[in-house]
This record gives C-alpha cells, structure tokens and sequence, in this order.
C-alpha cells in the first residue's frame, strides 16, 4: 500500500501531460497505416471485452494509446477497464493522468475518487468527489465529501456539506447502509445527512447536538438501523 501511494503522489506532482509523455514514444505512421491498425485494434478490443478477456482488451487499448497520444477515449476506456475488474490502483492512475490533460472529465474524476477512497488515500480522493459535486450537482458526490471530510476530522467542512445536504436533497436521492454482509438498507439522503450530522457532533463530544440529529434522522426513517445504533450513543 504505501508503494502504491507514493506512486499516487508522484502522478498528483507530475508536471509532463499524459499526450505528452505518450506522444514521446508513438511510432511515426503514415495515416492509412495508422487507420488500418488502429480499425485492427479497436475489433480485437471489443472482441476480448465481448468474451470478457480482461488481458487482451487491455493490450490492445496500450497499443491504440501509444498510436493515438491525443485521443482520450482509449485512456478513458483503460482506466474504466481497470476499475470495473477491481485494480483500484492502476485505475487512479490512469484517472489521475487524464485529468492533467481534461480536469473536467466526469468519468476520470469519479474513477480517480472512487479508486483513491478504496485505497484509503482518502485526502487525495477529497478534492475529487468535491469537484464531482461542483461539475454535477449530484449529491451522492457531496454525501461522499461530508462523510470523508467526517473522517479526516474537517468537522466545520463536513457540517457545511451537510447543512447543504438537508436543504438540496431530493426524495428520490437514496443511499445504501450495510445491514449484513449480503444486504444494504436504502435510505433517504436528507436523514443520511442528518445522521452524519449526529457521527459529527459525537465525535467533538456535544452528545445533546447528536441526540437531536439522530432523532431527527430516525423520524424521517424509523427503520434506520445505523441511526437508532448511533442514537444509542449519544444518550
């Protein structure tokens, strides 16, 4: 793991763009060659993801991103390859070198939140899932701010993300607490936030703050496991 976050750290200061560094070692081809072998790659690619050969796909996605430094789809489909089969770790890097080149890529910044929060570099993964927020408004993303800033003792920050929270949340918004190790509980956003104001309070010690918010919480969703724990704490 920490082999893994100094490589993390190294990208994050690294000032040479990803096209940059790819573009140092692409072959020169003429462009009928270029399109040839890049139409050759692009079938073999969707034939190994069509039998779900992780290896080969990846292969050829190398070989399309060194004849192709400028295109960030390959990059982009590398990094969504190595996130959906479990490499948190190359998955952020890769996320990490197209966002040097498009900061405002969606899919690179949820890939490079998700894959550095599952790598437990969780101050790397702030600032992304706060960006996610900004760009999208999605307010799992600002969820996901305020319980990290939660866990990086940031308590004024986190409170603001959910004093932002129970005032944007929509009923549709749900989010899923364990229950088990085979089952998840949906509950509502604005008693997930309120909850979370409740972990923030009990943490700085003012049990009564706490109480109120886990009450509230529970009264929104009276089958809300964590809170009822948590509330059970602060008494």
């Amino acid at each position: 793991m920490k082999h893994v976050l100094s490589m993390l750290i190294l990208v994050l200061c690294a000032s040479t763009s990803f096209a940059q560094t790819t573009d140092s070692v692409a072959p020169k081809l003429d462009p009928n060659t270029k399109k040839v072998l890049n139409l050759q790659d692009q079938a073999a690619y969707q034939l190994a993801m069509r039998y779900n050969d992780f290896e080969s796909a990846k292969d050829k996605l190398f070989s399309l991103i060194v004849r192709n430094p400028e295109d960030l789809r390959y990059p982009e489909l590398l990094g969504s390859l190595y996130f959906e089969n479990g490499v948190s770790s190359s998955a952020a890097l890769v996320a990490l070198d197209i966002l040097q080149v498009n900061e405002k890529s969606i899919g690179s910044l949820e890939i490079a939140a998700y894959s550095l929060e599952q790598l437990g570099a969780l101050d790397q993964a702030l600032p992304h899932f706060e960006r996610l927020y900004l760009l999208t408004g999605d307010n799992f993303s600002l969820y996901k701010s305020g319980f990290i800033q939660y866990s990086l003792k940031k308590y004024q920050e986190a409170l603001n993300s959910v004093n932002m929270l129970t005032k944007n949340a929509k009923p549709e918004d749900k989010i899923g607490f364990p229950v088990s190790q085979t089952e998840t509980q949906e509950i509502g956003m604005k008693a997930a936030a309120l909850n979370l104001r409740g972990m923030i309070y009990l943490d700085q010690g003012s049990k009564p703050e706490a109480k109120t918010a886990f009450e509230e919480a529970i009264q929104l969703e009276p089958n809300f496991n964590l809170a009822k724990e948590n509330l059970k704490k602060a008494m």
